[in-house]
């Protein structure tokens, strides 16, 4: 839909943020998403697909392609987030990559808003990872 007329969606983005709301990239590498976007569109923040991360650090490719992800956002001044992170591995993987932040079942599986409110409070003073 966006991607059907891009001028439209680029004045509509460009709006959107003069008002102070933030726009992310979700499933980065995907699908429709393209390296257009962030030339065209007042992009914030790439959330890079967990299909990526789940054989990390194993697999040199799937490294290869967060790796450039995350060298790429930080030269564009993007926040960038890896989603679905489980293992221990992908987390010091991308520690070392200094990913903005991290998401996925290693910290927590999705809890409604009352179980996150405690896990936030609980957590907060330290936070090991």
């Amino acid at each position: 839909l966006v991607m059907e007329d891009i001028e439209m969606t680029s004045k509509v983005l460009h709006e959107i943020k003069e008002n102070g709301v933030s726009i992310s990239v979700d499933d980065f590498g995907t699908g429709y998403s393209s390296l257009s976007y962030l030339k065209r569109f007042p992009i914030d923040e790439l959330k890079i697909d967990r299909s990526f991360l789940m054989d990390i650090p194993a697999s040199e490719d799937d490294s290869a392609i967060v790796k450039a992800v995350i060298a790429m956002s930080n030269s564009l001044e993007l926040n960038v987030v890896a989603e679905g992170v489980e293992t221990e591995e992908q987390l010091a993987f991308l520690r070392k990559l200094n990913c903005n932040a991290l998401q996925g079942y290693l910290f927590s599986v999705p809890l409604p808003e009352q179980e996150f409110s405690a896990f936030v409070i609980n957590n907060r003073a330290g936070a090991s990872r």
